[in-house]
């Protein structure tokens, strides 16, 4: 079975969309799966909507992305897990990718990814970079990473010092302990951030986090991009 892990934080807006595409994408692919959303102590009607697309919801309070998506495997079924954003729209290219990745020995990889909607001029230049930087480099994006159950066992999950960049750290991991591929297929992930923070805001916090380095990101303070206040999307694109 392959299970689909979604960290979701007062994700009503954007989750059906993410689940209608992964269904979709998940049933084409003649695999039997599940799909384990965790409500990260959400207050708008994430849960509610998880349920209406036939999720299942699992409840947790730590506002921590690593350990959301860890409480997420351990309520899993499945041999092969996929962690994908409550924002992204995965294809059946990308599903069928991973688990004939998997399959095939590999320990896990990730995607592709692009930026729904309309970009900011930094925002298209950085969409132009990281894809291929990622894929360069041998990470897979938050949005789309895959491996199987025993790989994440033995490298002991996500994290949990961390409260970002949890994805590269898991694959650098994962690499060390066999195959890890960037799949060509690709998904599509939400814009918002980009729209909603200036520049100057996301790039300095990029240049924060590289002159400091990880103990930057060993707390909450300062990465206000993902632990902040939500501000609203100038365009509902996604």
């Amino acid at each position: 079975m392959v299970s689909f892990v979604i960290p979701a934080y007062n994700e009503e807006a954007f989750l059906g969309r993410t689940l209608a595409a992964l269904n979709d994408a998940a049933g084409a692919a003649g695999e039997p799966f599940e799909v384990v959303v965790v409500d990260d102590a959400s207050t708008d009607r994430t849960a509610v909507v998880a349920r209406e697309f036939g999720a299942r919801v699992v409840s947790v309070n730590r506002r921590q992305i690593a350990a959301t998506r860890n409480a997420g495997v351990r309520e899993a079924l499945g041999e092969m897990l996929v962690f994908v954003d409550a924002d992204t729209a995965v294809t059946a290219g990308a599903v069928r990718g991973a688990i004939g990745a998997m399959r095939a020995g590999a320990v896990g990889g990730g995607c592709r990814f692009r930026f729904d909607g309309r970009l900011p001029l930094y925002g298209r230049v950085m969409e132009a970079v990281a894809s291929p930087l990622y894929r360069a480099l041998g990470l897979a994006s938050g949005c789309f990473l895959f491996c199987t159950r025993e790989a994440f066992r033995s490298v002991g999950g996500f994290d949990e010092g961390l409260f970002g960049a949890e994805e590269a750290a898991m694959s650098r991991a994962l690499r060390r302990r066999g195959r890890f591929v960037i799949l060509r297929e690709s998904v599509t992930t939400s814009g918002r951030k980009l729209r909603a923070h200036s520049a100057g805001e996301v790039l300095g916090l990029l240049a924060r986090l590289a002159l400091s380095g990880s103990r930057s990101l060993r707390r909450r303070e300062g990465l206000e991009l993902w632990y902040g206040e939500r501000r609203t999307d100038p365009e509902s694109a996604f």
